[in-house]
């Protein structure tokens, strides 16, 4: 049996992505992806593939890596927040504070965390 798993840093930024945008209920009926720009490839050192923003104010910045996708949260009470929330294989977060997801498998609990920083904030 061939395990498919999703670990390219472009890839899991695009699925990040869909699923900030792709909801129009709750915390999340608030998000947008904005910024974005498709061209984007992952770098060692990272590149800036989108923002993101709630209730019209940037929240966060998602970068690419070859391996992986970063979410940095803007804000330290919104940052402290998402931290705490973040738990699971293939998703941490990094000594800047951001959530280093490795794994499109990853990428659901990570909108959880963000949910729980925003969710916190109103």
């Amino acid at each position: 049996m061939v395990e498919d798993r999703v670990t390219d840093g472009k890839r899991i930024a695009q699925l990040l992505s869909s699923e900030l945008s792709g909801r129009d209920r709750g915390v999340l009926g608030d998000v947008s992806v904005v910024d974005a720009d498709p061209d984007t490839e992952p770098a060692p050192e990272g590149t800036v593939g989108y923002a993101v923003t709630a209730r019209g104010e940037r929240v966060g910045t998602v970068r690419l890596y070859p391996e992986a996708a970063t979410l940095s949260v803007e804000g330290d009470l919104l940052a402290d927040q998402v931290a705490d929330a973040v738990e699971g294989p293939d998703l941490a977060v990094t000594d800047d504070g951001a959530v280093r997801i490795e794994s499109g498998a990853a990428v659901k609990r990570a909108v959880d965390a963000l949910v729980a920083g925003l969710s916190d904030e109103q």
